[in-house]
């Protein structure tokens, strides 16, 4: 085998050589300026106070996006034909895209709820048909806790296409309760005996006023509507106590509570009774 020649090596490092050199150096300095860039992008986006999970997929996701150019731009350098390659990474991207579908509308909708925030952590909220308390929003599904201690883990999607509501949002909330009484009671004294209630209650708010009131006239009993408003934290409470006292109160002062009865008239037919 013949030695190489000084001309033939130095046009090898010169066809070669120096080709792959500038790619390296493209690749390198073009990871630094991407690391760079999305690092800056993170830091302005933690300054705007901006959800930690969407600054964390920001980040990542810009300096893979970088990252590509630069390794399209090194290959180039090598003399490497880069429009196939462009055109196979863009059909690939598409396959991909068609086959995630179902993964794509979760994460697009996980950034919608970081960016809008119907709700957060903490907060005890309904939606995609069930109810708890949200404990962590994830790209593409949410985290939440049932009253009973399970986790439940609900796709984005799913959040984002039903009605969310949020019990944690406001400040005060309102409890319902209906409460029957017979007809022969006396209603004036059973709506003194609710003020009185709820009077009593310091957990109830004054402002706004409760309300008490005649809601409808039942098949078996005269339907009350009360209604007082209390801080959020002391909606569950101040129900169960509610119930439990008018329940007790009501029994001491001879009030009562129906249930559902029917009368049976009996009517006799003479006639039939001769010929019987």
């Amino acid at each position: 085998m013949n030695d190489i020649s000084p001309d033939m090596f130095y046009g090898l490092i010169q066809t070669y050589g120096l080709p792959l050199l500038w790619a390296v150096v493209i690749f390198i300095v073009g990871k630094i300026v991407a690391r760079m860039i999305s690092n800056a992008v993170a830091k302005a986006m933690t300054k705007a106070k901006v959800e930690e999970t969407l600054v964390k997929f920001t980040k990542n996701m810009l300096f893979v996006a970088i990252m590509v150019f630069v390794v399209i731009a090194a290959i180039s350098k090598m003399g490497v034909e880069t429009t196939s390659f462009a055109a196979v990474v863009a059909a690939a991207g598409l396959a991909i895209g068609l086959s995630l579908q179902g993964t794509l509308s979760n994460f697009a909708s996980g950034v919608l709820l970081i960016i809008f925030r119907p709700f957060k952590v903490g907060d005890f909220i309904e939606a995609g048909g069930v109810s708890g308390i949200v404990e962590e929003i994830q790209i593409f599904c949410t985290l939440m806790r049932s009253g009973d201690n399970k986790q439940i883990i609900i796709p984005n999607s799913q959040v984002m296409g039903t009605t969310i509501t949020n019990y944690s949002t406001k400040p005060t909330r309102r409890v319902d309760l209906v409460i029957g009484v017979g007809y022969g009671d006396d209603l004036q004294k059973v709506r003194s005996v609710l003020e009185d209630i709820l009077a009593k209650d310091e957990r109830i708010l004054q402002d706004p006023a409760p309300t008490i009131g005649v809601v409808e006239l039942g098949d078996s009993s005269v339907n009350f509507a009360v209604r007082p408003w209390v801080n959020s934290g002391d909606y569950w409470p101040v129900y169960f106590d509610l119930n439990e006292t008018v329940k007790v109160r009501f029994d001491s002062e001879g009030i009562s509570i129906p249930y559902p009865q029917r009368d049976l008239h009996i009517v006799s037919n003479p006639s039939n009774a001769a010929a019987a």
